[in-house]
């Protein structure tokens, strides 16, 4: 296995790491950035919405993106503009702000998200051997790390951009020194791959997609859903609240 594929590897990994850190600081927090910009519990599903929402479309964009400027020049991008937005919802004063920090976040993340699994299957098919679960679990590595600073934040009762302020400080140099090392494979391959190549085959994995379709969503709940609950309805205190995410 030559260098190159394992600095693009390592450099890959430390960027599903640092995703996985921003996704469970914002989720971790919800409590206490509704307290900040006084959203109403009713107009809250409406923020939590949006970024998904805004995820996909920025993940179909990269679809069409791809053609013509490279997955990881559209990381390279994505992942600072994630991390900042993370800053600018700790930063804004009032639900515009807001609005448009979680605006920010969710079109990167989407494009973050596709732009990364891309990279990902094509270092695996360099490879020649299944790599993407060790990203994914990388992921969850970071999560764990977002869960535990946020633990931290809401034990030393920290404002949001005091808390998130060491991080975006730490990891966005590290992102963008580490996408220098990033591989590009064959874009047509992959896209190729993420479609299914054959309509039949595709056809016959529907079923599984539409489970995987409600068992994302499942998740996703818990996990937007989950400080809010333990805080407001089982009346945790705010650290706690934090933990079911960690866990």
């Amino acid at each position: 296995m030559t260098d190159v594929l394992r600095r693009g590897r390592a450099s890959l990994a430390f960027s599903f790491f640092a995703q996985g850190v921003a996704f469970a600081l914002l989720v971790t927090r919800i409590p206490a950035i509704q307290d900040r910009y006084g959203v109403s519990d009713a107009l809250l599903p409406a923020f939590l919405a949006a970024v998904p929402i805004l995820a996909g479309v920025g993940s179909v964009s990269t679809e069409h993106l791809v053609k013509r400027i490279p997955p990881s020049r559209l990381l390279r991008f994505a992942q600072p503009v994630v991390l900042l937005a993370l800053l600018g919802v700790g930063a804004g004063d009032t639900t515009v702000e807001l609005g448009v920090s979680l605006a920010a976040f969710g079109l990167a993340v989407g494009m973050l998200d596709a732009s990364m699994n891309m990279l990902g299957v094509s270092l695996q098919r360099s490879y020649g051997r299944s790599i993407m679960l060790s990203f994914h679990a990388v992921f969850s590595l970071g999560g764990i790390v977002g869960a535990s600073l946020a633990w931290v934040g809401a034990h030393w009762h920290l404002a949001l951009f005091v808390s998130y302020l060491p991080v975006v400080v730490v990891l966005v140099p590290l992102c963008l020194a580490g996408s220098r090392w990033y591989v590009d494979g064959d874009v047509a391959v992959v896209e190729e791959e993420r479609h299914g190549g054959d309509g039949i085959v595709f056809k016959l994995l529907l079923p599984l997609c539409l489970v995987m379709t409600f068992a994302y969503i499942g998740d996703s709940t818990v996990s937007n859903w989950s400080a809010k609950y333990l805080q407001d309805v089982l009346g945790s205190s705010e650290q706690l609240a934090t933990v079911p995410y960690n866990v």
